[in-house]
């Protein structure tokens, strides 16, 4: 029998005898807090009573504790275990819930050591539900730990003994300012408003340690008590909770990124409340129950709604201007319309559709030119098109839409680049577009999940740390983009830009084209024109991701490109900064979306405005489609 019962015990109560209730077995117990489970001899039910460790110290140390916990017994919600009865025995205070909840998260894992991983995440789910109605409420939990969390017969998780463990209930109460005095000093409303964010970040990173013993299989640190083990982790100790790469059972990288988060050594990494933590594990329950789910799964339900992209300011001045002339060459439309990315994704949308609906396009390779669906489509088409977008911001605020247009510049820009990259003879229009297609999920996390972009963004920055001892100040890596993703969403980034393709009716050849290569893969040679495109186009994606980084790392991390895909590109140093150069100044025009990049190093370069037919004339916007020939390459130069 634990001392911390030790008065119950010796009182003159029968032994065993708590009150109306007999104690049958202690079932667990951290510093904080103990559970026992108990029969009510009014009833012969049994219940499992909460208690803290150490009763408080006084009539007025209990009765507030009683308060706090009453307050607490009032949250009503799934995920949160009814109590059935607060009270004090002989000065010690407790919680009784009916044994019929479940089971405690220990005694199950005493059965079963290895619960299948979307089992324990959907747990783990359940609990921050709980946690997070309760924070809302006001009310800390205090000691989420494994005896404090009950599985039911469903299989369905729920967290019981709110605010147990403070001995007074103070550091539980986090609504406690708004019921005091409202000339209170600043001071006292700022210390407490500290210590509410305290209390539940507390309990967010306890989630976080129960997630990995759940995926491990053992404590981390190997400790039993997970406030301890809190306390052992940085910044507060020296020591870092990460999940191993070996596990009983296999993690998918996603969820290893969510449970890293959620015990990283940097506080500023970690998820700040029990909602955020649970939005990246229902992202990943969502995605691994079917193949759209989670993010993707609103992601395109709100492409319904709201479209996939706002189109830029005064597009149907542009649009009407351009297609004024019914006789204007149809490469000269698509030059105008390019730099418009809402209006060149629709414009593939809509091509696609009619592919889909059983329209007949000569050949049979993909259609990645503008200048093509224009032929296909006509002016009116183009106009249909323009009137279907959402006029620029659409529903974003001024400075997430800045955020979205710096976004939208950097994957014009490029696009620019793979055009100056392309080897000789293929086509400007699909270089460019493959380029800026490799960005859409990413413009797309922009415009229709802004918060969620933004907390990337924050995850993925470096950090200058604390000084040592030395007075240096080191600099604290941020989590890699996927990583970071991961972490908020759940999925990756480029899952929500294939989801939207494949929405859109592009094929398995564009979609292939249109994912980076992973940069852990070696580049080899091409064996097919689609796959030369997809290498130009992650060449200049990382060519220009490199140029945004500060001057250190961005001479490092250009030289890493040139390495990568010197080869297979024929890449220097020189021509890779000439073509961001000419792509600058490119993309710096109103209408040179298309223009031609820098000859290769065989002194050629394809004519981005060259009309479609054989002879150079100039087609008419409403002209019959292309013939066959493989779209992917300029035909002039191929011919």
């Amino acid at each position: 029998m634990p001392s911390a019962v030790a008065p119950v015990i010796r009182s003159s109560s029968p032994t065993g005898a708590f009150g109306h209730f007999v104690l049958q077995r202690l079932l667990a117990k951290s510093e904080l807090t103990m559970v026992w489970l108990a029969t009510d001899t009014r009833t012969g039910a049994e219940a499992m009573l909460s208690m803290p460790r150490h009763s408080p110290a006084g009539t007025a140390a209990i009765g507030h504790w009683l308060l706090t916990a009453r307050r607490a017994a009032r949250l009503e919600h799934p995920n949160i275990a009814r109590v059935a009865e607060c009270g004090v025995h002989e000065h010690w205070p407790y919680v009784a819930v009916d044994r019929r909840a479940g089971v405690t998260l220990s005694e199950w894992l005493s059965q079963h050591p290895s619960p299948p991983i979307e089992e324990a995440v959907r747990w783990i789910a359940g609990v921050l539900r709980g946690l997070a109605f309760g924070h809302d409420a006001g009310i800390a939990h205090l000691d989420a730990e494994l005896h404090n969390i009950v599985i039911n017969e469903r299989g369905h998780a729920s967290v019981m003994a709110f605010a147990v463990a403070a001995p007074d209930g103070t550091d539980a109460d986090l609504g406690a300012t708004r019921k005091g005095d409202s000339r209170a000093a600043p001071l006292a409303a700022s210390s407490s408003l500290r210590a509410q964010r305290a209390a539940a970040e507390r309990d967010v990173v306890a989630c976080g340690v129960i997630l990995h013993r759940l995926l491990t299989g053992v404590a981390p640190l190997g400790g039993a008590d997970v406030a301890s083990i809190v306390e052992r982790m940085a910044p507060i100790g020296r020591e870092h909770v990460r999940l191993p790469w070996t596990t009983p059972q296999p993690v998918a990288e996603p969820l290893r990124a969510i449970a890293n988060r959620s015990t990283s050594g940097q506080v500023r990494l970690r998820y700040r409340n029990a909602r955020t933590f649970l939005g990246a594990l229902t992202g990943w329950l969502e995605a691994t129950a079917a193949e759209e789910g989670g993010p993707v799964t609103l992601l395109l339900d709100r492409l319904h709604s709201v479209g996939h992209l706002p189109a830029l300011p005064g597009l149907a001045t542009r649009v009407q201007r351009i297609t004024a002339i019914e006789s204007q060459r149809t490469d000269e439309i698509a030059r105008h319309l390019l730099p418009d990315m809402a209006l060149s994704f629709e414009l593939l949308k809509t091509f696609s559709s009619a592919r889909v609906q059983g329209t007949q396009i000569p050949g049979n390779g993909p259609v990645l030119t503008l200048r093509r669906i224009v032929a296909l489509i006509g002016v009116d088409g183009v106009r249909e098109a323009a009137n279907r977008l959402r006029i620029w911001p659409g529903p974003l605020a001024e400075e997430r839409a800045r955020a979205l247009r710096k976004t939208i510049d950097h994957a014009r820009l490029a696009g620019h680049v793979a055009q100056s990259l392309r080897p000789a003879g293929y086509d400007a229009e699909a270089v460019y577009l493959v380029a800026v297609l490799q960005n859409l999920g990413r413009l797309l996390l922009r415009y229709h999940f802004a918060d969620e972009a933004e907390q990337i963004d924050q995850l993925s920055r470096p950090e200058v740390g604390e000084e040592d001892g030395e007075g240096q100040a080191p600099e604290q890596p941020g989590l890699d983009e996927a990583a970071a993703a991961f972490a908020v969403l759940g999925v990756d980034i480029e899952a929500l830009g294939n989801a939207a393709a494949r929405q859109w009716g592009l094929g398995d050849e564009i979609l292939h084209m249109i994912r980076r290569l992973p940069t852990e893969v070696p580049v080899r040679k091409p064996d097919a024109d689609g796959e030369l495109l997809r290498i130009v186009a992650s060449a200049a994606n990382e060519t220009v991701d490199a140029f945004e980084l500060a001057a250190p790392q961005a001479a490092h991390a250009l030289n890493e490109v040139v390495a990568r895909y010197a080869r297979t590109l024929r890449l220097t140093a020189r021509i890779v900064q000439d073509a961001v150069r000419d792509a600058r100044t490119a993309a710096s025009g109103d209408g040179g979306a298309t223009s031609a990049g820098r000859a290769d190093d065989a002194g050629a370069s394809a004519d981005a405005e060259a009309p479609d037919s054989d002879d150079g004339g100039a087609a008419g916007a409403t002209e019959a489609a292309p013939a066959p020939e493989a779209p992917l390459l300029d035909r002039d130069q191929n011919g």
